[in-house]
């Protein structure tokens, strides 16, 4: 489990699902019993003592919460919980200006993958026609990386479209979107994620790791107000 603090208050919290009802038990022993509410993003968890609890739900998972909250008035905590944890198929795109990570994880295990790297020139210090030069030289090793990306995401994943609950991107958003605006992937981009994953240079062990971060319910907590 992970924490990092929350834009506007409160800190993010990343769950694996399997240990999400030990979590939302924590958080009622320490605030009190919440009521829950449905919402757009999954559930609201407010506490007697007015800390809340924002579960949102993870990618692919929405149409199972949608025919759970049917079945329900108000939030149906249980019918999240099962949601969150049931297995889903998930497409991964993990991307940076130099390498590229795709795979497909059937809930918790990698079980298509392919990890691909392309040299492009760093930045020089030098000035003039030099610095034009290298300038150039960089962009087309860039283009041509993208390129590389593009097609290697067209020979794995798209095939398996058919088959995805959700796509889950990861690394450079720029060059994410980059390789997601070929024609080709439309039906790749149709099932993306909001969720951007933070990774590092793309390599198999990256890929294996983020298939947990994918699948992770996030929670944005906030503490209740300091009372006078």
């Amino acid at each position: 489990m992970s924490s990092r603090p929350a834009a506007g208050g409160g800190r993010w919290v990343e769950v694996d699902p399997a240990r999400l009802g030990r979590w939302v038990e924590g958080f009622a022993e320490r605030h009190g019993p919440p009521t829950v509410t449905a919402q757009g993003y999954g559930l609201l968890l407010t506490a007697p003592d007015g800390a809340t609890a924002e579960l949102h739900a993870p990618p692919g998972a929405a149409g199972d919460l949608s025919a759970s909250a049917g079945t329900k008035v108000g939030g149906d905590l249980a019918g999240f919980l099962a949601a969150a944890a049931a297995p889903r198929r998930i497409g991964l795109l993990l991307a940076r200006k130099s390498a590229v990570a795709v795979g497909v994880a059937a809930g918790e295990d990698l079980v298509i993958s392919k990890v691909d790297s392309r040299y492009v020139q760093g930045r020089t210090a030098a000035g003039g026609w030099s610095q034009h030069r290298f300038a150039r030289r960089r962009d087309n090793q860039a283009k041509a990386a993208l390129g590389e990306a593009v097609e290697l995401a067209v020979r794995l994943l798209l095939p398996e479209a058919g088959t995805l609950d959700a796509v889950v991107a990861g690394g450079d958003r720029r060059t994410v979107d980059g390789i997601l605006t070929d024609r080709r992937l439309a039906p790749l981009a149709a099932l993306r994620a909001d969720r951007l994953l933070d990774v590092p240079e793309p390599r198999h062990a990256v890929l294996v790791a983020a298939v947990a971060a994918a699948r992770a319910v996030r929670v944005l907590v906030r503490d209740p107000a300091p009372s006078d």
